[in-house]
């Protein structure tokens, strides 16, 4: 009797080591399975994440002048630094609230830039931009001209000088001067798509009234987004990002 017991017992547990050792494997793979998945999902999350800041539509905006370098002088007395930091900063807020944007100042406060460093282009190649802009003031002799205008260089910017100064001079609703191209270091040595945009002359009275008040900035401001915005759409209607001649 006890020896029939004793044979029980060991069947059984014979029973469960078999049973056992039969999980065991299919247990093993179900938490290396699970494993696999978390670290896939981390793998997508972190790609995605670098996906988006990768993709971003870089904006380089370049504020004229600067420091010792005032620019011009206008009617007012007043220099065209001022004006000109005055709007990037404007543009530079609405590009922040853009989806899919990303902005950078060449300068945010009077900082003197020298010509001869190339910092501005410089600044922009190294920020790997799809777009510069650089943002002025006009001066003439004649204090009867007036009128907005932007500069290019490359062949490849005269697509998006175009653009911005449609909406620009839009705004501004002085003389469309249109677009000229022009051997200026600021968009001959910049990799990307590059405009200069002269908003208005500050030497006629007329034109820099309007260019000093905030409801005249704001609108420019504005329309200088919808001129980027259409041309990052464009360009990708057509596939030809910027930073290629």
């Amino acid at each position: 009797m006890i020896l029939q017991q004793k044979n029980r017992i060991n069947h059984r547990t014979r029973n469960m080591l078999v049973v056992t050792l039969l999980l065991f494997p299919i247990l093993l793979m179900s938490a290396c399975s699970g494993n696999s998945d978390n670290n896939n999902n981390v793998q997508a999350n972190s790609s995605h994440n670098s996906e988006d800041k990768n993709t971003a539509f870089k904006v380089v905006i370049d504020p004229g002048h600067g420091g010792k370098d005032p620019g011009a002088t206008g009617v007012s007395g007043q220099y065209e630094k001022s004006f000109t930091l005055n709007l990037s900063k404007k543009v530079e807020k609405r590009l922040e609230q853009e989806s899919g944007m990303e902005v950078f100042m060449t300068r945010t406060d009077d900082s003197f830039i020298s010509q001869e460093s190339r910092e501005r282009p410089k600044y922009a190649n190294r920020k790997n931009a799809d777009v510069f802009i650089s943002i002025h003031g006009n001066t003439f002799s004649d204090p009867n001209v007036s009128g907005t205008e932007t500069y290019y260089y490359h062949k490849t910017s005269h697509q998006f000088a175009q653009i911005l100064q449609k909406h620009v001079v839009k705004a501004t609703e002085f003389r469309d001067r249109g677009i000229k191209k022009k051997d200026l270091f600021v968009v001959r040595d910049t990799e990307m798509p590059a405009a200069l945009l002269e908003v208005g002359f500050l030497t006629n009275s007329a034109n820099e009234s309007k260019m000093r008040t905030d409801d005249f900035q704001s609108r420019v401001a504005d329309s200088i987004v919808k001129g980027i915005k259409e041309y990052k759409e464009e360009s990708e209607k057509q596939g030809i990002f910027s930073g290629m001649f």
